[in-house]
C-alpha cells in the first residue's frame, strides 16, 4: 500500500473504532430496548467492519466468509429481536 492508502486505511479504522465505542455506551445507556437493539446493530456494523479491515491488512480472504456468516446471523437476530419486541413471538 502507498503511504497515502494507508493513512486512509488507519483513518477509517479509527473512526469505526470511535463508531463501536460510541454504539457500546448508547447501548448501554439506552433508555428502551429499541434503542438497545438499533445500538445493538450499528456495534454488529462496526464488528463487521473491522473484521473486513482485519482481511484486508493480513490478506486473508477466509475473513471475508467470517464477515458474511457475521451479518446474516445479526440480521437474523435484529429480525428476531424486532418481532419479539413488536408483539412478542
Amino acid at each position: 500500500m502507498t503511504s497515502l492508502t494507508l493513512l486512509i486505511f488507519n483513518i477509517a479504522f479509527f473512526v469505526v473504532t470511535a463508531a463501536l465505542g460510541l454504539a457500546f455506551v448508547r447501548f448501554l445507556k439506552g433508555p428502551t430496548p429499541a434503542d438497545r437493539v438499533v445500538a445493538l446493530d450499528a456495534m454488529t456494523i462496526s464488528g463487521i467492519s473491522i473484521i473486513v479491515f482485519i482481511a484486508l491488512n493480513a490478506n486473508r480472504i477466509i475473513y471475508l466468509d467470517v464477515a458474511i456468516v457475521y451479518a446474516l446471523l445479526s440480521f437474523l437476530g435484529v429480525i428476531a429481536v424486532a418481532r419479539y419486541l413488536e408483539r412478542g413471538l
